[in-house]
């Protein structure tokens, strides 16, 4: 593999990725309201599917374009594919 080329995750969230990745996820995560997050263990039984899902690449829903983690936080949210 040359060195230019970057495989791209298909199964990873930002939080999985660079560092600076992981402080921009922090920074819209703590912009939601608190009223308007979703518990946390709902929050991470929805990125539990988003990681089987076939259409996460690089932390990102090929069926609408999000951040899955930001789509998962938010309470009223509903996955594109009606899989949570």
């Amino acid at each position: 593999m040359e060195e230019n080329t970057r495989r791209i995750c298909k199964r990873c969230l930002l939080r999985d990725l660079a560092e600076e990745d992981q402080k921009d996820l922090s920074k819209y995560l703590a912009a939601i309201k608190e009223p308007d997050r979703a518990p946390e263990k709902q929050y991470e039984e929805r990125l539990l599917v988003c990681r089987e899902c076939d259409l996460l690449t690089e932390a990102t829903c090929l069926a609408c374009g999000c951040y899955v983690e930001i789509r998962a936080y938010a309470k009223a949210a509903r996955c594109p594919k009606k899989k949570w």
